[in-house]
């Protein structure tokens, strides 16, 4: 790796980036000065989403990535950007900052006459994309192919397949009463969010890659009080899109095991999954070729995260996943990236914009 990108991932670490905050502007405006010099039209978004077009030959092939990051401002104080060794650690560093340049590398490296490129950055992929699904569905018309520089599974391979994310909030109405005088009078919420916790954990299936988890409950207000109102948040993955419509269905008329009660349920699918199509396995064994000249055995992998990928995957376009830096400590205080891995995974993506094998 030469100095200046990793002058660069210093930098682009050190601009905190926290979704929805200042620092992703100025981390899109970086990456679009950086994609100018490379030749690109570039065009910052409402939303702080950067978009840039690079002339090539054929169909653009679509790179996705992200500006923000799950680090709040002020995190630099106790997680400053250093490098030891061939290890560079920092907020953001390797989700994906790091990875950021490794794609600014791929295209510097590529051939004059490879693909004709279209870059997308997100500026709230942390957050699910809120604010960029109709600017990255635009993105998508017309592509070959989209290549997510999001990084490799934690053994460095590549990623066919990612579930689908959905949050819901389930709210359950009770009836207040006095637990020492009046306990039967009373129709506690507590309880009743107990039974469909148990309901709800029991949707999980691992063989049809389903998972459901309560991460978050709330509820009563005081010990000697029958609780009037409890809720809970849940994160809801599934592998298949034929189970997305099953299991909004079944949140959406749960029924009350204490009569009495009410449950309302709101929420939302925020990523449809990503699954194995015939044109991410043609774009992975074209990798798999190339990765086998620069001394990688890559693999299929699936996720049970989301990436911009799975929204693109939905259109009909063929995605591979996992073409970013090797690292590990994703939102995580060890969060790092291995600067030695970083000329290899350059040359990879690099092979893949100069001919994808579609």
């Amino acid at each position: 790796m030469t100095t200046e990108p990793l002058l660069l991932l210093r930098e682009l670490v050190e601009i905190e980036s926290p979704t929805y905050s200042p620092g992703v502007r100025q981390v899109a405006a970086r990456m679009a000065d950086e994609l100018e010099a490379l030749g690109g039209d570039v065009r910052i978004l409402d939303g702080d989403h950067v978009q840039a077009e690079l002339d090539g030959e054929g169909e653009p092939l679509l790179l996705l990535g992200h500006t923000d990051t799950v680090w709040e401002e002020g995190t630099l104080a106790t997680m400053p950007f250093r490098v030891e060794g061939d290890v560079a650690f920092g907020p953001g560093v390797y989700d994906m900052k790091g990875c950021l340049v490794l794609m600014l590398e791929a295209i510097r490296a590529s051939r004059p006459d490879r693909r004709a490129l279209r870059v997308f950055l997100t500026a709230d992929e942390e957050h699910g994309s809120r604010t960029a699904r109709e600017a990255i569905g635009e993105a998508a018309a017309g592509v070959a192919a989209a290549l997510v520089v999001e990084p490799p599974t934690a053994h460095g391979h590549l990623k066919t397949a990612r579930k689908g994310l959905g949050r819901f909030h389930v709210a359950i109405t009770g009836r207040p009463a006095h637990a020492g005088t009046s306990l039967v009078d009373g129709r506690s919420a507590v309880e009743e969010l107990a039974h469909q916790i148990i309901r709800l954990h029991r949707l999980t299936d691992h063989e049809r890659g389903i998972s459901v988890n309560v991460g978050v409950v709330h509820g009563g207000t005081r010990e000697n009080v029958v609780a009037a109102y409890a809720d809970a948040r849940l994160d809801v993955r599934v592998s298949q899109r034929a189970d997305l419509e099953r299991l909004e269905r079944i949140l959406r008329n749960l029924e009350p095991a204490i009569e009495g009660t009410e449950i309302e349920v709101d929420g939302e699918w925020t990523r449809p999954p990503l699954e194995r199509t015939p044109g991410g396995a043609r774009l992975f064994a074209r990798a798999r070729d190339i990765g086998r000249g620069l001394g990688l055995d890559l693999q299929e992998a699936s996720s049970g995260g989301g990436s911009d990928g799975n929204l693109v995957g939905a259109l009909g376009v063929p995605v591979l996943d996992g073409l970013g830096a090797e690292g590990k400590g994703a939102h995580a205080h060890d969060e790092q990236i291995r600067l030695d891995a970083l000329p290899v995974r350059t040359k990879l993506l690099a092979g893949l914009l100069d001919d994808p094998g579609l």
